[in-house]
């Protein structure tokens, strides 16, 4: 008899959240890389005071999108080292909840790396990111890349060269949302009206549940082998 979805979806997430509070390695090192990412991009353009206001939102969504890129290629390398992906396809458990389980992991992860930039970032540039309307498109922006990058993730996991594969193949595919949250994010940061960048988040949101829908219907099929 299989376990409900929702407790599976559960229980794979718990399981995350515990091993990440034990070791620290995954939030830890992507918090690191964030960290210098944007004091180097803060000494790179401190003389032009132009470009650091207009390139802060590209500065946010880089940094995010690498540091994610490494918690993800660490995720689920460390389930297939340890044996914990095969164990779990073996389970009596739907396939796309175990696709899930890891997506809230790494969504997390990933969110609350980016929800610890923006007051540094703030601080760096001098310039508010604290804003509700940021805080919505990074929550957005964060859960269309972690969507594609599980499935991702998940099917370069067991090639040798996974940790420069990754990006590779991820950039391309993602690529919508990361226009569309840069988009959203400089419009609101330069104080345009709510019309020129409303927009963009309605996209993002579209594009979200184009990519939701793809990875829940291929994520048994990439697995299969």
């Amino acid at each position: 008899m299989k376990t409900p979805f929702f407790q599976t979806v559960f229980s794979i997430a718990r399981k995350d959240l515990r091993a990440e509070l034990r070791s620290r390695e995954l939030v830890t090192s992507m918090a690191l890389f964030a960290l210098l990412s944007i004091l180097i991009f803060s000494f790179a353009l401190e003389l032009d005071r132009v470009a650091r206001e207009e390139a802060i939102s590209g500065v946010l969504w880089v940094t995010v999108v690498f540091a994610s890129t490494i918690g993800l290629n660490r995720s689920l390398a460390i389930e297939r080292e340890q044996g914990n992906l095969d164990a779990m396809l073996l389970a009596p458990v739907d396939r796309p909840a175990i696709f899930f389980g890891k997506l809230t992991g790494n969504f997390l992860f990933t969110l609350l790396v980016g929800c610890v930039l923006l007051p540094l970032m703030t601080i760096l540039y001098n310039k508010t990111l604290l804003d509700p309307w940021v805080l919505a498109v990074l929550f957005m922006g964060t859960l269309g890349f972690c969507t594609v990058g599980t499935l991702l993730a998940t099917m370069t996991a067991q090639t040798r060269a996974r940790e420069s594969l990754l990006p590779i193949v991820m950039m391309p595919i993602a690529l919508p949302v990361l226009l569309s949250a840069v988009r959203a994010t400089t419009a609101i940061l330069t104080n345009l009206p709510q019309n020129d960048w409303m927009i963009w988040i309605q996209l993002l949101v579209g594009i979200n549940l184009i990519y939701v829908l793809l990875c829940y219907l291929l994520f048994e099929y990439v697995v299969e082998d």
